[in-house]
């Protein structure tokens, strides 16, 4: 089974991109994985937000998005129009919780969408919550994790082993095995074929027997 830890914000544009492509990719090798998501905020509270909304040079470097997300099915508004970005903290405790409950692949998916595809703001508890009840968690306990800060401590720990312990510079930062894997396409196919090399070198990967190490 290949071990995947994907570090990633919810505002990321190319973090979305990427993990569809993963799936996708994963689905057609029929490869077993364990994705493993690691938050790293790219603006935590209280640095002032960022307007993505009317940075021109921002908007040109996601165009190298565009038919990968096209080719995915993705229906990515390239920003979206939420201005300021959203802050993710709470966002993150959400998936906390629904780690804690099962439904950590239906929440992150639907957080991602909701924010390049819906356009809406998910640093807002009430539209967390509709995310909760839709990716199949219970909304109050969902909402009184957040009110209280259930996962504050966890989110806060998680994005500075990102930042110190990992040294994340950028994201998406993407461990296949253990190895830092580098991408310029942002495609399915690209995808497949990293994960296929990342296979064949478990399958031959270096073991020691009677005869000494090889």
């Amino acid at each position: 089974m290949l071990d995947i830890l994907f570090v990633t914000d919810f505002v990321c544009p190319y973090c979305l991109v990427a993990k569809v492509a993963l799936e996708e990719a994963l689905k057609e090798t029929g490869l077993e994985a364990e994705i493993r998501i690691q938050p790293l905020e790219l603006t935590p509270e209280p640095r002032e937000r960022v307007d993505t909304c009317h940075d021109e040079e921002r908007k040109k470097r996601y165009q190298v998005l565009v038919e990968p997300a096209r080719a995915l099915g993705l229906d990515m508004k390239l920003p979206p129009a939420v201005c300021p970005r959203p802050y993710t903290r709470l966002a993150f405790e959400g998936m906390f919780f629904a780690r804690e409950n099962g439904r950590e692949d239906a929440y992150a998916d639907l957080v991602y969408r909701a924010y390049f595809e819906a356009e809406q703001d998910i640093g807002e508890v009430e539209i967390l919550c509709d995310i909760a009840v839709r990716a199949g968690l219970d909304r109050d306990g969902f909402r009184q994790a957040l009110e209280e800060g259930t996962y504050t401590r966890q989110v806060r720990e998680a994005v500075e082993y990102s930042r110190n312990e990992l040294e994340v510079n950028g994201i998406p930062t993407i461990y296949l095995n253990g190895s830092k894997i580098s991408l310029e396409e942002y495609t399915r196919e690209e995808m497949i074929r990293i994960l296929r090399e990342g296979q064949e070198e478990i399958q031959g990967g270096l073991s020691c027997g009677i005869d000494g190490c090889g």
